[in-house]
């Protein structure tokens, strides 16, 4: 998975061609409506007032093709206080991307290499989309708990090996148990990216919106084949093993693993929500009303999208955030709405 997807020049997110939109592979929020990225936008300028510190850095991470960056910045520009303090960076891994990203949002941001550059920051990291395409193993329940390996035999073969000591650790510490045949992954590389956050954050929140579970619905019955999906120009499969380099390959988010493993690096949770709440507790109605009322001609063509995000989206995606060092005893507006997400 590490080397279909970031390869250097070959993996899926490291080529040229286009991967998100209507002449990719699949749409995000952003390629819907900027109505998302100004939620978005509303939810920072909030931890901006409750941190109050002169400087506040946002850091996206991943920020594909930078439309959600752009919309999240053109909402921010309206407040000019927060806008003169603020320091907007991605951590982007793809030059491709980086490139894309460049051309759309000029000055407005800068770009990093790596976390550690951000060391000791204030503000908040972000990232939509993220956690779910980072390279995972895949283990099955059998005697013991089996790691799935990838061998070739005229064509791709799975080969079983007995689990790592970490990979066994992950469940015990989620204190999951596996029935026999049960199938799944486990996303090491996620509980390193939380607890590298935990570490540069010094003070603020990290918001990571994704689809995914908890530990109680991740590990149901229903679910004993895995969450491992592929998508190549719009049509999703559960074939790793073909299309290699030309479609992107996800798996859904533990959010159980993030808030335990954030923990463990001082990220305390503030919050578990979906995308439909969230979104209706920082006033996307008021959004939709003015719009009403401004453009009331392409009143519906701008509602429609926003109503996907809602409604076919909204309880797909979750967003987790927790917080480090910071006083919020009144519930930020994006969690202030109770939805059914239960860690």
């Amino acid at each position: 998975m590490d080397l279909a997807l970031y390869y250097p020049g070959l993996g899926y997110y490291n080529s040229e061609r286009d991967k998100i939109g209507k002449k990719g592979d699949y749409y995000t929020s952003s390629n819907l409506t900027p109505a998302f990225g100004e939620m978005l936008g509303r939810q920072l300028e909030e931890m901006w007032r409750i941190i109050r510190e002169k400087k506040f850095t946002v850091v996206e991470m991943g920020a594909g093709t930078g439309l959600l960056s752009l919309d999240v910045i053109e909402y921010l520009k309206k407040n000019p206080e927060i806008f003169r303090d603020l320091d907007y960076c991605i951590v982007e891994k793809s030059p491709a991307l980086r490139n894309v990203q460049h051309e759309r949002l000029g000055e407005n941001v800068r770009w990093c290499s790596s976390l550690n550059e951000l060391s000791g920051m204030t503000g908040c990291v972000f990232s939509n989309e993220l956690v779910d395409a980072f390279p995972v193993h895949q283990v099955v329940m059998e005697e013991e708990l089996m790691e799935i390996f990838v061998d070739h035999d005229d064509g791709f073969v799975e080969t079983l090996k007995p689990a790592s000591d970490e990979l066994n650790d992950y469940f015990v510490q989620l204190g999951v148990v596996l029935p026999r045949g049960f199938r799944t992954e486990v996303n090491l590389d996620a509980l390193n990216w939380i607890y590298e956050l935990g570490t540069i954050l010094e003070k603020g929140f990290v918001v990571t919106i994704d689809y995914g579970y908890p530990s109680s619905e991740l590990y149901q019955d229903y679910r004993n084949r895995g969450t491992l999906m592929c998508y190549y120009r719009h049509t999703a499969c559960d074939d790793p093993y073909k299309n290699i380099g030309e479609q992107d390959i996800t798996s859904h988010v533990n959010f159980s693993a993030l808030s335990h493993w954030g923990k463990k690096s001082g990220l305390d949770l503030c919050g578990f929500t979906d995308q439909a709440h969230f979104m209706m507790g920082l006033g996307i109605d008021e959004y939709l009303r003015k719009i009403q009322e401004k453009d009331p001609v392409n009143y519906w063509k701008k509602m429609l999208p926003i109503k996907t995000l809602i409604m076919e989206m909204g309880e797909t995606f979750k967003i987790l955030i927790q917080k480090k060092e910071v006083e919020c005893n009144n519930k930020l507006s994006c969690l202030k709405l109770q939805s059914r997400c239960k860690m």
